[in-house]
Formats: C-alpha cells, structure tokens, sequence
C-alpha cells in the first residue's frame, strides 16, 4: 500500500488552514471493504486480515449497512485502545505477532482491537485522491455513521485547535498529534508539506556508557543504587560537532572492548526524549542536549519513573522520596507516579464534583484529616467554586489531581451528584462485611444483586471498595431519578436480599446488632453523602486501591489486597479498564423498569 505519510516536526503549523487529530501507537492499515472481500493491509503491504479477526468479523456483521457504499478503502490505524487518546503499543505489537489461530482467536476476546479510520480514499469503487481532506473527512464521518455506536470501527475527529488537542493527548499520555491542511489532497509517501506530526515526548536523563563505532549508537543508562542499569541506545539528535565532541571523547579517552565497542565510566549526563519505554528499552529515543552540570549519581531508577510519568511542568514536586506507606517502602514519588498514570481513568469520575479528600502529608502511619475546602494558597489553576455555600475542592484537570497528590493526598472522596445538580448521577450499593476474611460475603452479595439488575435491564459495574467491601454502580442518565426515587430503590433492593438470606447479609446500621453479617449499606446513598472514588489510593497499611473489576472475576480468589498502587496501573494496560464504559452506559441507560417498580 502507497499511504500518505507524516513528517515529523517540532513546531506545530498555525493558521486557519489546519486541523488536527490524535496520533494513535498503532499498525497503519488501509481496511479494503469490498462486497466479497474484507482485507487488512499494512502500510508496507503486509496482511493483517488473519490476525485481527475481530475487525473483519464485525464488518461481516455490518455488511448490509455499507452495501451503497462499498467497495470503500479506509485508511487508519489499527490500536489496542487504552483510553480514546492512548494506543496501548505493548499489546498491539504481541497481536501482530500471534500465529496460531486458537491464540489470535483469544487475544481478540480478551482485548479487541480497533480500527480507527481517519480517511476516506476509495468510495463505491472511486479513487478519492483528489478530494480535499476536508471533504473525505466529511464523506468519512457520513460512512462511519452509519455504523452506529461501536468500538470496532471508530472515526477520528479533527479538531481546529491544537493546543486544547495537545492538553488532551498530554492528560492520557498519548503519543502526540498530526496536522492535516484543510485543503490537501492525498498523495503517497512523504513528498508533501500537507501532514506533520508532532510527537508528545517524555524528557528523561541517563548518562552515556559506551559507543559502538558501527552504528554510532551511544548506550545509556542509569543507577539503581550502585549497579548500573542499562535502559536503550540512542544516536539522533545533536548536532555534528556535539556528536563529534562525543565520539573523540569515547575514542579516544574510553576502554576498546569487544569489537568496535568505547566504554567510558559514568559522567556524561544528557537529556533525551523518548516515546516510551518497552521492555525496559527507550521507544525513539533522541538526544535534546548534553548536560555538564548535571551529576550521573543524580540520575537514578526512581528519577527515570519521575521523568517517565510527564509530570506537569509547573507543579514544583516536593519531598519525593518520603515514605508514605512504611509497611510496603513507597514514597510520595509513588503516589505521584500512580496519580499521573491512572489520571486518564480516574479523572472523569472527578470531574464537576466537590471532592472530600483525606492528606496524610507525614504518611498513613501519622496524622491524618479531611478536607473539603480549597485552602487559601492553592495556586490559580485550580478554580474557586461553590458547593452549598462554601468553597470546594474541585478537581478538572491532571494539574490539580497532581497538585492534591503532591500535597499528601492518599484518598479521594466523591458526591453521587455534580456541581451543576442536584439529580443524582448512578446509584450505588456500598457491600460492606465485618472484616478482610469475610470478604466473601461481599462477593455473594453482589453475585445475588448482579442477576436482578439485569432483570431490570440495567448495565452495572463492580468495584472494590480498596479496604473490605465491594460497590456496585449503576449510572443514570442526568435528572432521570430523584434522591427520593434512589432511596426507595436502594431501600427495595437491600430489604429483599437480606429477607432472602438474613444469616448473611443484613441493613442493621448499629455494628453491634449485625451478628458477623454484611452490612448493606444503602443509606450511604443520598444528596451529599460520598464515596470512594474509582481508582483512589486508600489510606490502608498496604496501599490498597478502590479498583474497578470485570463481573467475572468475582470468584473464591479475588483478594481487595492484590491491588495497590504499584500494580492497578500494570493491570488496567493489560486487562483494560472494567469502567471503560461506564459514561457511553450512563446515557443510553434505561431506568424505566426500576420506576415502573417503585410505583407498584
């Protein structure tokens, strides 16, 4: 296949002539949609078809709505989808290395791929070459409409403003953007000043250990206490007398080993970008500048996943090495790795809601408080609002999230209700056992609660609660219940599965008179009351996290301790995130069984 390539640049085009998009980490593809022939092919002409049998299955299924259309060429990528603006590049790479059909077949269920069509260049049979990117982008999101909702076949917006595209992409970590002229035509390969990309790099520091004269490749690395750990080679980026200042040096003030190899001891310091890393070696790595001031004993394994995790700028982070969490040796740079790294999932569940958070600023061992209110020297960006009242803590973007987190807060607490409401937005039911070793109480319950929601037609999500419970949620659409109506439901639906088992389970409020039950707790649930928020640290011995799961993985071996801070992260890139779609839910949900019921 002959695609339009980008061309890489710094500078982001100006002007009223541009849009942009997302670049995604992906496979570039073009998806050939014809009447008896569905095809994958990459950008260097390889098939796809047969290790993404997801993507053709479902145009298989789609068929009848494209017929008018077909034969039709996409051109986009093909992406294991972490979040709308992330690509996950581990798993779409292990997918492009699957053979064996039983194995594909697994990995398709287990984390679908998607196809993310970003233009048009063939429709019913005729070549778009020469249409304005403008008009195939329209023709693009007419054709893809007529897929309706789905996460197999996406469009790709374009947006006009750059700097708000960017801020997203930065938020989710994403890879960067690409600028399309309004007015280009498509043309293969890079003979063009139409499309460039812009890349949304990490900035990391290691020092140089050897140079390899056949490739000119300089090997970097860094300290984890005394051994030096290799982490990738890079050779792009300075400019040729820096680069032939380098290699004098190695040459001629290094040890030859094996070979073409010059090795010098640590003391070199650079600054490089780099996309990523992948099993432990830096993604495209670049040289941005040489760095004699700055000390190789500084540039350490825990500096690298500070440097890694794109930390906002403007937040100056403080006392990063102490311990938070004594009893599992993680610091507040661990919490404000996780914070940045889970940001994309938990942040839409703190949006536009007066948060209650708890700081342990000396670690969850000492002192500790609540807070609701937005102290006097919070900075600027964080905005003033008002909740009943009084000023609040509302937390809308990665830089406040960060800025509480650096702040010593372990735990986020969030109303069922926005700023802007006074509806409730989900309903939750709090599955709370006397102790840890009874946590299979909670697991039963929501095994029997799970089954009468979906009677009633209703989509729900399971959580742990990060210390002993689970929550289940479910999310209503905006003003279709009233507190009043929730709390009959709640009510309902407690009262009938403790009448059912009431050995086990039991909406007694006074801790003394449950007996060992479980307590289901439904008065939680009301105008002002909070909750966990989903992916929140806890204020536990052990770092527990509020962590989302998959219904099916309620069985005898979940442990709420398995997840903490140092894994939850690992765990959503490889199973994706159970929440995901928790607010396409939200809209579409109907909770008109659950009112029939409250009026009978």
């Amino acid at each position: 296949m002959h695609v339009m390539k980008p061309i890489a640049s710094t500078d982001i085009p100006k002007g009223d002539n541009w849009m942009f998009e997302v670049k995604y980490d992906g496979f570039r593809c073009v998806l050939k949609w014809e009447h008896d022939n569905i095809r994958l092919m990459s950008k260097n002409n390889k098939d796809l078809t047969l290790q993404f049998p997801e993507i053709i299955e479902y145009c298989k299924r789609n068929q009848e709505r494209l017929l008018s259309f077909l034969p039709i060429q996409l051109d986009g990528e093909l992406v294991v989808l972490n979040n709308m603006y992330q690509a996950n590049f581990a798993w779409i790479q292990k997918r492009g290395r699957l053979k064996n059909k039983d194995k594909v077949q697994e990995a398709a269920i287990h984390r679908p791929a998607s196809f993310l069509a970003f233009d048009l260049i063939m429709q019913k049979g005729r070549q778009l070459y020469q249409e304005m990117f403008t008009k195939r982008k329209q023709a693009l999101e007419a054709l893809i409409s007529q897929l309706k909702h789905n996460n197999i076949i996406q469009f790709v917006n374009a947006y006009p403003n750059a700097e708000l595209l960017l801020e997203r992409v930065f938020t989710n970590k994403g890879e960067g953007i690409i600028a399309k002229r309004k007015r280009s035509t498509y043309k293969a390969g890079k003979n063009h000043q139409d499309w460039f990309k812009i890349k949304n790099w990490r900035t990391l520091h290691g020092f140089l250990t050897a140079f390899d004269m056949r490739n000119n490749y300089f090997s970097v690395a860094v300290f984890q206490e005394d051994t030096i750990v290799d982490i990738g080679k890079c050779k792009h980026g300075l400019d040729e007398e820096a680069l032939h200042t380098l290699k004098d040096l190695f040459i001629h003030k290094g040890s030859k080993q094996t070979g073409s190899v010059f090795t010098l001891p640590p003391a070199i310091c650079a600054a490089i970008h780099s996309l990523d890393l992948y099993d432990g070696e830096l993604r495209e790595p670049e040289f941005t500048k040489l760095q004699p001031d700055v000390h190789a004993k500084d540039l350490t394994v825990d500096r690298l996943h500070l440097d890694m995790a794109m930390l906002p700028e403007n937040i100056e982070l403080t006392n990063t090495t102490k311990l938070l969490w004594p009893k599992r040796h993680l610091t507040k740079g661990d919490l404000l790795i996780y914070i940045r790294e889970i940001a994309p999932y938990m942040l839409p569940f703190l949006k536009e809601r007066a948060l209650t958070i708890i700081r342990a600023p000396d670690g969850v061992e000492a002192e500790h408080f609540f807070q609701k209110h937005l102290p006097a020297y919070a900075p600027d960006f964080i905005p003033r609002v008002q909740a009943d009242g009084e000023s609040s803590i509302l937390c809308d973007s990665l830089h406040t999230l960060i800025w509480l987190a650096n702040h010593g807060t372990v735990e986020f607490h969030v109303p069922f209700q926005t700023l802007a409401s006074s509806y409730p937005q989900e309903i939750v039911f709090d599955l709370d056992p006397p102790d840890r070793e009874r946590f299979h109480l909670a697991i039963k319950a929501a095994q029997i609660i799970k089954p009468i929601l979906d009677d009633l037609k209703l989509t729900s999500f399971v959580k742990t609660s990060g210390n002993k419970g689970l929550q289940i949620y479910i999310p209503i659409p905006e003003r279709s219940m009233t507190y009043e109506q929730t709390a009959l439901f709640t009510q309902a639906i407690a009262w009938t599965v403790e009448n059912a088992y009431p050995q086990l389970f039991t909406t007694e409020r006074m801790k003394d008179k449950r007996n060992d039950r479980l307590y289901i707790d439904y008065v939680q649930h009301g105008k002002n009351k909070t909750i966990i928020a989903p992916y929140s640290p806890r204020k536990t011995l052990d770092a527990t996290v509020a962590t989302p799961l998959f219904w099916d993985e309620l069985t005898d071996k979940l442990n709420p301790q398995a997840f903490t801070i140092k894994n939850v992260v690992d765990r959503v890139r490889y199973k994706g995130c159970p929440f995901n779609s928790y607010h396409r839910e939200k809209e579409k949900q109907s909770v008109s069984n659950v009112l029939k019921l409250l009026q009978k």
